[in-house]
Protein backbone atom coordinates (compact mmCIF):
# COMPACT_ATOMS: atom_id res chain seq x y z
CA UNK A 1 0.00 0.00 0.00
CA UNK A 2 1.12 3.71 -0.68
CA UNK A 3 1.48 6.15 1.90
CA UNK A 4 1.09 9.30 1.09
CA UNK A 5 3.38 12.24 2.92
CA UNK A 6 2.90 15.79 2.91
CA UNK A 7 5.64 17.51 0.92
CA UNK A 8 5.49 20.62 3.23
CA UNK A 9 5.97 19.04 6.57
CA UNK A 10 8.52 16.61 5.19
CA UNK A 11 10.67 19.97 4.32
CA UNK A 12 9.39 21.17 7.72
CA UNK A 13 10.44 18.10 9.93
CA UNK A 14 13.88 17.85 8.64
CA UNK A 15 17.06 19.96 8.29
CA UNK A 16 18.36 21.97 5.41
CA UNK A 17 20.55 19.50 3.19
CA UNK A 18 23.42 20.54 1.12
CA UNK A 19 21.12 20.44 -1.84
CA UNK A 20 18.90 22.96 -0.30
CA UNK A 21 21.60 25.53 1.09
CA UNK A 22 23.04 25.38 -3.25
CA UNK A 23 19.72 25.97 -4.42
CA UNK A 24 19.81 29.33 -1.59
CA UNK A 25 23.63 30.04 -2.87
CA UNK A 26 22.45 30.12 -6.47
CA UNK A 27 19.80 31.70 -5.88
CA UNK A 28 21.96 34.42 -3.84
CA UNK A 29 24.45 34.96 -6.65
CA UNK A 30 21.43 35.15 -9.39
CA UNK A 31 19.70 37.99 -7.32
CA UNK A 32 22.83 39.95 -6.16
CA UNK A 33 23.75 40.20 -10.54
CA UNK A 34 20.27 41.43 -10.75
CA UNK A 35 20.95 43.65 -8.69
CA UNK A 36 23.86 45.05 -10.56
CA UNK A 37 21.92 45.33 -13.57
CA UNK A 38 18.98 47.15 -12.56
CA UNK A 39 21.13 49.65 -10.96
CA UNK A 40 23.33 50.57 -13.49
CA UNK A 41 21.80 52.97 -15.07
CA UNK A 42 21.83 55.14 -11.89
CA UNK A 43 25.71 54.85 -12.21
CA UNK A 44 26.19 55.78 -15.86
CA UNK A 45 23.66 58.00 -16.46
CA UNK A 46 26.00 61.12 -15.22
CA UNK A 47 28.42 60.26 -17.52
CA UNK A 48 26.02 59.91 -20.36
CA UNK A 49 24.17 62.85 -19.68
CA UNK A 50 27.81 64.89 -19.87
CA UNK A 51 29.04 62.51 -22.76
CA UNK A 52 25.51 62.90 -25.10
CA UNK A 53 25.00 66.24 -24.01
CA UNK A 54 21.44 65.76 -22.84
CA UNK A 55 19.59 66.89 -19.59
CA UNK A 56 18.14 65.08 -16.91
CA UNK A 57 14.59 64.98 -17.96
CA UNK A 58 15.93 63.49 -20.56
CA UNK A 59 17.13 60.68 -19.09
CA UNK A 60 13.86 59.66 -17.49
CA UNK A 61 12.55 57.82 -20.12
CA UNK A 62 15.96 56.25 -20.40
CA UNK A 63 16.03 55.70 -16.27
CA UNK A 64 12.43 54.24 -16.31
CA UNK A 65 12.52 51.61 -19.84
CA UNK A 66 13.84 48.61 -17.31
CA UNK A 67 11.75 49.29 -14.67
CA UNK A 68 8.73 49.21 -17.10
CA UNK A 69 9.73 46.07 -18.98
CA UNK A 70 10.35 44.81 -15.24
CA UNK A 71 7.20 44.92 -14.14
CA UNK A 72 5.66 43.95 -17.75
CA UNK A 73 7.73 40.94 -17.37
CA UNK A 74 7.36 39.98 -13.81
CA UNK A 75 3.49 39.62 -14.27
CA UNK A 76 3.75 37.43 -16.93
CA UNK A 77 6.59 35.27 -16.00
CA UNK A 78 4.38 34.02 -12.66
CA UNK A 79 1.78 32.25 -14.21
CA UNK A 80 4.44 31.02 -17.21
CA UNK A 81 6.62 29.54 -14.25
CA UNK A 82 3.44 28.01 -13.10
CA UNK A 83 2.44 25.91 -16.13
CA UNK A 84 6.33 25.43 -17.35
CA UNK A 85 8.88 25.55 -14.13
CA UNK A 86 10.58 27.94 -12.11
CA UNK A 87 13.99 26.52 -13.18
CA UNK A 88 13.06 27.12 -17.22
CA UNK A 89 12.10 30.71 -16.53
CA UNK A 90 14.85 31.68 -14.85
CA UNK A 91 16.97 30.39 -16.92
CA UNK A 92 15.66 32.64 -19.94
CA UNK A 93 15.45 35.35 -17.98
CA UNK A 94 18.79 35.05 -16.79
CA UNK A 95 19.95 34.89 -21.05
CA UNK A 96 17.62 37.12 -22.26
CA UNK A 97 18.35 40.69 -19.91
CA UNK A 98 22.23 39.07 -20.49
CA UNK A 99 22.39 39.50 -23.69
CA UNK A 100 20.15 43.28 -24.18
CA UNK A 101 22.20 44.25 -21.23
CA UNK A 102 25.50 43.23 -23.89
CA UNK A 103 23.79 45.31 -26.98
CA UNK A 104 23.21 48.17 -24.85
CA UNK A 105 26.71 48.54 -23.85
CA UNK A 106 26.62 49.50 -27.87
CA UNK A 107 23.60 52.27 -27.83
CA UNK A 108 25.09 55.64 -29.08
CA UNK A 109 21.73 57.29 -28.47
CA UNK A 110 19.03 57.29 -25.87
CA UNK A 111 16.33 55.87 -28.10
CA UNK A 112 18.50 52.97 -28.89
CA UNK A 113 19.53 52.65 -25.33
CA UNK A 114 15.74 52.71 -23.98
CA UNK A 115 15.01 50.07 -25.77
CA UNK A 116 17.81 48.10 -25.47
CA UNK A 117 17.34 48.70 -21.39
CA UNK A 118 13.17 47.86 -22.07
CA UNK A 119 13.47 44.55 -23.34
CA UNK A 120 16.56 43.86 -20.85
CA UNK A 121 13.76 44.63 -18.53
CA UNK A 122 11.38 42.30 -19.61
CA UNK A 123 13.74 39.60 -18.97
CA UNK A 124 14.77 40.83 -15.51
CA UNK A 125 11.14 41.14 -14.24
CA UNK A 126 11.03 37.37 -13.62
CA UNK A 127 14.55 36.82 -12.31
CA UNK A 128 13.99 37.74 -8.72
CA UNK A 129 10.38 36.32 -8.41
CA UNK A 130 11.11 32.65 -9.53
CA UNK A 131 14.22 33.09 -7.17
CA UNK A 132 12.10 33.67 -4.16
CA UNK A 133 9.73 31.19 -5.51
CA UNK A 134 12.61 28.72 -5.55
CA UNK A 135 13.87 29.66 -2.37
CA UNK A 136 10.51 28.99 -0.55
CA UNK A 137 10.01 25.83 -2.13
CA UNK A 138 12.92 24.54 -0.46
CA UNK A 139 12.90 26.17 2.92
CA UNK A 140 11.54 25.08 6.16
CA UNK A 141 8.33 27.70 6.81
CA UNK A 142 10.08 28.09 10.51
CA UNK A 143 13.00 29.47 8.45
CA UNK A 144 11.22 30.86 5.69
CA UNK A 145 11.52 34.70 6.92
CA UNK A 146 15.50 34.83 7.12
CA UNK A 147 15.92 32.97 4.28
CA UNK A 148 14.17 35.22 1.47
CA UNK A 149 15.77 37.71 3.00
CA UNK A 150 19.26 36.63 2.70
CA UNK A 151 18.53 35.98 -1.12
CA UNK A 152 16.78 39.53 -1.58
CA UNK A 153 20.13 41.05 0.68
CA UNK A 154 21.84 39.92 -3.13
CA UNK A 155 20.20 42.74 -4.53
CA UNK A 156 21.73 45.29 -2.71
CA UNK A 157 25.15 43.43 -2.47
CA UNK A 158 24.62 43.81 -6.29
CA UNK A 159 23.39 47.65 -6.27
CA UNK A 160 26.97 48.08 -3.98
CA UNK A 161 28.95 45.64 -6.06
CA UNK A 162 27.86 48.15 -8.86
CA UNK A 163 28.69 51.48 -7.38
CA UNK A 164 32.04 50.42 -6.26
CA UNK A 165 32.99 48.86 -9.84
CA UNK A 166 31.73 52.51 -10.96
CA UNK A 167 33.57 54.07 -9.13
CA UNK A 168 36.64 52.58 -10.28
CA UNK A 169 35.85 51.23 -13.91
CA UNK A 170 34.37 54.15 -15.35
CA UNK A 171 37.00 56.98 -14.50
CA UNK A 172 39.44 54.62 -15.63
CA UNK A 173 37.36 52.80 -19.07
CA UNK A 174 33.75 54.41 -19.89
CA UNK A 175 30.35 53.49 -19.05
CA UNK A 176 29.87 50.73 -22.00
CA UNK A 177 32.56 48.52 -20.02
CA UNK A 178 30.34 48.86 -16.98
CA UNK A 179 27.49 47.48 -19.33
CA UNK A 180 29.31 45.04 -20.59
CA UNK A 181 30.14 43.49 -17.01
CA UNK A 182 26.33 43.68 -16.78
CA UNK A 183 25.58 41.70 -19.45
CA UNK A 184 28.46 39.10 -19.25
CA UNK A 185 27.73 37.52 -15.61
CA UNK A 186 23.62 36.44 -15.72
CA UNK A 187 24.89 34.64 -18.99
CA UNK A 188 27.15 32.85 -17.34
CA UNK A 189 25.00 31.96 -14.19
CA UNK A 190 22.34 31.00 -17.13
CA UNK A 191 24.96 28.29 -18.07
CA UNK A 192 25.78 27.16 -14.27
CA UNK A 193 22.10 26.81 -13.56
CA UNK A 194 21.24 24.55 -16.41
CA UNK A 195 23.66 22.22 -14.90
CA UNK A 196 23.50 22.83 -10.92
CA UNK A 197 20.30 24.12 -10.27
CA UNK A 198 17.40 22.03 -9.42
CA UNK A 199 13.58 22.41 -10.81
CA UNK A 200 11.44 23.10 -7.71
CA UNK A 201 10.21 19.84 -6.04
CA UNK A 202 6.50 21.32 -5.01
CA UNK A 203 6.32 22.34 -8.72
CA UNK A 204 7.30 19.05 -9.73
CA UNK A 205 5.22 17.07 -6.74
CA UNK A 206 1.89 19.60 -8.12
CA UNK A 207 2.73 18.44 -12.34
CA UNK A 208 2.87 15.02 -11.18
CA UNK A 209 6.19 14.38 -12.38
CA UNK A 210 7.74 10.83 -12.63
CA UNK A 211 8.38 9.26 -9.37
CA UNK A 212 12.01 8.83 -9.93
CA UNK A 213 12.81 12.26 -10.66
CA UNK A 214 11.01 13.30 -7.36
CA UNK A 215 12.94 10.48 -5.51
CA UNK A 216 16.38 11.82 -6.40
CA UNK A 217 15.62 15.17 -4.89
CA UNK A 218 13.91 13.75 -1.79
CA UNK A 219 17.05 11.52 -1.52
CA UNK A 220 19.49 14.85 -2.08
CA UNK A 221 17.63 16.19 0.67
CA UNK A 222 17.25 13.18 2.94
CA UNK A 223 20.12 10.62 1.74
CA UNK A 224 18.78 8.24 4.09
CA UNK A 225 14.91 8.23 3.55
CA UNK A 226 13.32 5.50 1.59
CA UNK A 227 10.79 6.79 -0.60
CA UNK A 228 9.46 2.82 -1.64
CA UNK A 229 5.97 2.89 -1.44
CA UNK A 230 5.75 6.24 -0.46
CA UNK A 231 4.22 9.52 -2.85
CA UNK A 232 4.68 13.17 -2.13
CA UNK A 233 1.08 14.94 -1.91
CA UNK A 234 0.55 18.70 -1.53
CA UNK A 235 -2.48 20.33 -0.06
CA UNK A 236 -5.20 20.66 -3.04
CA UNK A 237 -7.72 23.88 -2.92
CA UNK A 238 -11.45 22.88 -2.35
CA UNK A 239 -12.13 25.85 -4.82
CA UNK A 240 -13.79 25.83 -8.18
CA UNK A 241 -10.22 25.96 -9.89
CA UNK A 242 -7.54 25.79 -8.97
CA UNK A 243 -6.11 28.81 -11.19
CA UNK A 244 -3.53 30.50 -10.56
CA UNK A 245 -4.49 33.89 -11.62
CA UNK A 246 -8.31 33.39 -10.01
CA UNK A 247 -7.23 32.07 -7.07
CA UNK A 248 -4.67 35.74 -6.42
CA UNK A 249 -7.77 37.28 -6.90
CA UNK A 250 -10.32 35.55 -5.08
CA UNK A 251 -12.52 37.00 -2.70
CA UNK A 252 -10.26 35.99 0.25
CA UNK A 253 -6.78 37.01 -1.08
CA UNK A 254 -7.94 39.80 -3.16
CA UNK A 255 -7.77 42.57 -0.43
CA UNK A 256 -4.22 40.82 0.82
CA UNK A 257 -2.98 41.23 -2.81
CA UNK A 258 -3.60 44.36 -2.89
CA UNK A 259 -1.67 45.61 0.44
CA UNK A 260 0.97 43.88 -0.79
CA UNK A 261 0.65 45.26 -4.32
CA UNK A 262 0.44 48.84 -2.70
CA UNK A 263 3.33 48.11 -0.28
CA UNK A 264 5.76 46.50 -2.24
CA UNK A 265 4.96 49.72 -5.30
CA UNK A 266 5.68 52.43 -2.39
CA UNK A 267 8.54 50.66 -1.09
CA UNK A 268 9.92 50.17 -4.79
CA UNK A 269 9.16 54.05 -5.23
CA UNK A 270 11.60 55.09 -2.43
CA UNK A 271 14.19 52.57 -2.76
CA UNK A 272 14.26 53.14 -6.66
CA UNK A 273 14.28 57.03 -6.44
CA UNK A 274 17.61 56.60 -4.08
CA UNK A 275 18.88 53.65 -5.75
CA UNK A 276 18.80 55.81 -9.62
CA UNK A 277 18.89 59.11 -8.40
CA UNK A 278 20.72 59.40 -4.99
CA UNK A 279 24.40 59.88 -7.58
CA UNK A 280 22.83 62.88 -9.64
CA UNK A 281 21.52 64.13 -6.21
CA UNK A 282 24.87 63.76 -4.19
CA UNK A 283 26.78 65.28 -7.43
CA UNK A 284 23.97 68.33 -7.75
CA UNK A 285 24.70 68.83 -3.91
CA UNK A 286 28.48 69.34 -3.85
CA UNK A 287 29.96 65.63 -3.54
CA UNK A 288 32.02 64.63 -7.07
CA UNK A 289 31.00 61.73 -8.99
CA UNK A 290 33.00 59.14 -7.45
CA UNK A 291 32.14 60.46 -3.84
CA UNK A 292 28.42 60.24 -5.53
CA UNK A 293 29.28 56.92 -6.58
CA UNK A 294 30.46 55.77 -3.43
CA UNK A 295 27.39 57.17 -1.37
CA UNK A 296 25.40 55.32 -3.08
CA UNK A 297 27.06 51.99 -3.05
CA UNK A 298 27.41 52.27 0.69
CA UNK A 299 23.15 53.22 0.70
CA UNK A 300 23.15 49.70 -1.33
CA UNK A 301 25.58 48.49 1.59
CA UNK A 302 23.47 48.42 4.43
CA UNK A 303 20.71 46.57 2.37
CA UNK A 304 22.01 43.21 3.62
CA UNK A 305 22.14 43.62 6.48
CA UNK A 306 19.06 45.15 6.71
CA UNK A 307 17.48 41.79 5.45
CA UNK A 308 19.30 39.83 7.87
CA UNK A 309 17.88 42.04 10.59
CA UNK A 310 14.03 42.22 9.26
CA UNK A 311 14.51 38.07 8.94
CA UNK A 312 15.32 37.90 12.48
CA UNK A 313 12.46 40.50 14.03
CA UNK A 314 10.03 38.95 11.20
CA UNK A 315 10.98 35.21 12.78
CA UNK A 316 10.71 36.01 16.17
CA UNK A 317 8.50 38.99 16.64
CA UNK A 318 5.90 38.19 14.09
CA UNK A 319 6.13 39.29 10.24
CA UNK A 320 3.91 42.34 10.10
CA UNK A 321 4.88 43.69 13.24
CA UNK A 322 8.90 43.39 12.40
CA UNK A 323 8.75 45.10 8.81
CA UNK A 324 6.64 48.34 10.83
CA UNK A 325 9.64 48.30 12.97
CA UNK A 326 12.34 48.41 10.31
CA UNK A 327 9.68 51.25 8.05
CA UNK A 328 9.70 53.34 11.46
CA UNK A 329 13.14 52.92 12.04
CA UNK A 330 13.99 54.17 8.01
CA UNK A 331 11.56 57.24 8.36
CA UNK A 332 13.70 58.78 11.42
CA UNK A 333 16.92 58.88 9.33
CA UNK A 334 15.25 60.20 6.09
CA UNK A 335 14.16 62.89 8.41
CA UNK A 336 17.27 63.71 10.42
CA UNK A 337 19.47 62.85 7.18
CA UNK A 338 19.29 67.05 6.40
CA UNK A 339 20.84 67.81 9.28
CA UNK A 340 24.61 66.52 8.51
CA UNK A 341 24.92 68.81 5.58
CA UNK A 342 27.48 68.18 3.47
CA UNK A 343 29.92 66.16 5.86
CA UNK A 344 30.88 62.97 3.54
CA UNK A 345 31.22 60.54 6.32
CA UNK A 346 27.92 61.42 8.32
CA UNK A 347 26.41 61.89 5.17
CA UNK A 348 27.25 58.27 3.89
CA UNK A 349 26.20 56.74 7.59
CA UNK A 350 22.73 58.33 7.53
CA UNK A 351 22.50 56.88 3.85
CA UNK A 352 23.37 53.67 5.15
CA UNK A 353 21.30 53.36 7.65
CA UNK A 354 18.15 54.57 5.34
CA UNK A 355 19.15 52.03 2.53
CA UNK A 356 19.56 48.95 5.68
CA UNK A 357 15.73 49.45 6.74
CA UNK A 358 14.36 50.30 3.42
CA UNK A 359 15.75 47.52 1.76
CA UNK A 360 15.41 45.26 4.21
CA UNK A 361 11.74 45.44 5.08
CA UNK A 362 11.25 45.81 1.31
CA UNK A 363 12.87 41.72 1.47
CA UNK A 364 10.82 40.85 3.86
CA UNK A 365 7.68 41.89 2.30
CA UNK A 366 8.59 38.85 -0.30
CA UNK A 367 8.52 36.43 2.60
CA UNK A 368 4.72 37.74 3.88
CA UNK A 369 3.92 37.61 0.14
CA UNK A 370 5.54 33.75 -0.24
CA UNK A 371 3.63 32.23 2.74
CA UNK A 372 0.36 34.44 2.05
CA UNK A 373 -0.32 32.49 -0.98
CA UNK A 374 -0.98 28.32 -1.70
CA UNK A 375 1.88 26.89 -3.66
CA UNK A 376 -0.28 26.08 -6.74
CA UNK A 377 -0.30 30.27 -6.92
CA UNK A 378 3.02 30.96 -5.35
CA UNK A 379 4.82 31.96 -8.23
CA UNK A 380 1.83 33.79 -10.13
CA UNK A 381 1.54 35.66 -6.37
CA UNK A 382 5.25 36.70 -6.30
CA UNK A 383 5.53 37.66 -9.69
CA UNK A 384 2.09 39.93 -9.60
CA UNK A 385 3.36 41.67 -6.69
CA UNK A 386 6.82 42.64 -8.14
CA UNK A 387 5.45 43.44 -11.72
CA UNK A 388 2.61 45.73 -9.81
CA UNK A 389 4.80 46.71 -7.55
CA UNK A 390 7.33 47.88 -9.98
CA UNK A 391 4.78 50.64 -11.35
CA UNK A 392 6.68 52.15 -7.89
CA UNK A 393 9.64 51.97 -9.12
CA UNK A 394 8.71 53.09 -13.03
CA UNK A 395 7.56 56.55 -10.68
CA UNK A 396 10.10 56.83 -9.03
CA UNK A 397 12.36 57.83 -12.35
CA UNK A 398 10.23 60.75 -13.50
CA UNK A 399 9.73 61.95 -9.76
CA UNK A 400 13.43 62.02 -9.20
CA UNK A 401 13.66 63.48 -12.61
CA UNK A 402 10.99 66.30 -11.16
CA UNK A 403 11.85 66.61 -7.95
CA UNK A 404 15.78 67.56 -9.35
CA UNK A 405 14.48 69.95 -11.82
CA UNK A 406 12.73 71.99 -9.19
CA UNK A 407 16.20 72.66 -7.90
CA UNK A 408 15.16 70.67 -4.19
CA UNK A 409 17.93 69.60 -1.89
CA UNK A 410 19.05 66.21 -1.20
CA UNK A 411 17.09 66.42 2.37
CA UNK A 412 13.78 67.58 1.12
CA UNK A 413 13.63 64.96 -1.16
CA UNK A 414 14.16 62.67 1.85
CA UNK A 415 11.53 64.14 3.99
CA UNK A 416 9.15 63.35 0.96
CA UNK A 417 9.63 59.96 0.86
CA UNK A 418 8.44 59.56 4.35
CA UNK A 419 5.14 59.76 3.13
CA UNK A 420 4.64 56.47 1.15
CA UNK A 421 6.55 54.72 3.70
CA UNK A 422 3.77 55.57 6.01
CA UNK A 423 1.45 54.18 3.64
CA UNK A 424 3.28 51.07 3.86
CA UNK A 425 2.88 50.88 7.59
CA UNK A 426 -0.80 51.69 7.45
CA UNK A 427 -0.96 48.64 4.93
CA UNK A 428 0.67 46.23 6.80
CA UNK A 429 -0.96 47.29 9.92
CA UNK A 430 -4.58 46.28 8.30
CA UNK A 431 -2.96 43.10 6.79
CA UNK A 432 -2.56 41.88 10.28
CA UNK A 433 -5.85 42.50 11.11
CA UNK A 434 -7.77 41.35 8.48
CA UNK A 435 -5.43 38.19 7.97
CA UNK A 436 -4.76 36.77 11.78
CA UNK A 437 -3.03 34.06 11.52
CA UNK A 438 -6.21 31.97 13.48
CA UNK A 439 -8.01 32.95 10.22
CA UNK A 440 -5.19 31.57 7.86
CA UNK A 441 -5.38 28.71 9.70
CA UNK A 442 -8.71 28.29 9.22
CA UNK A 443 -8.99 29.28 5.61
CA UNK A 444 -5.70 26.44 5.48
CA UNK A 445 -7.94 23.93 6.54
CA UNK A 446 -10.71 24.77 4.49
CA UNK A 447 -8.87 24.27 1.42
CA UNK A 448 -7.02 21.30 1.96
CA UNK A 449 -8.11 17.97 0.39
CA UNK A 450 -6.33 14.78 1.46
Amino acid sequence: MTQQINLREFIDENRVSPMQKLVIFLCLMIVVVDGIDISIMGFVAPVIKQEWGISTTDLAPVMSAALIGLALGAVVSGPLADKFGRKKLLIINLLGFGLFTLLAALSSGVNELMIYRFIAGLFMGGVMPQAVTLVTDYSPMRLNGRMVTIILSGFTIGAAIGGFLAAWVIPHYNWHAMMIIGGVLPIILAIIAIFVLPESIGYKVLKQHPKQEIDAIIHKMAPNFDTRNKEFVLPKAKTATTNPVKTVLSPFYVLGSFLLWWSYASGLFVVYLLGSWLPMMSHEFGFSISEASLITAIYQLGGPIGCIACGYLMDKINPHIGLVIAYVIAIVFMVFVGEVGHNFVMYSTMCFFIGMWMNGANAGLNSISSAFYPVFARATGNSWMHGIGRMGAVASAFAGAYFLSLGWPASKIFLILCLPAFGIILALLIMKFIYSSKKLRQQELNNVQA
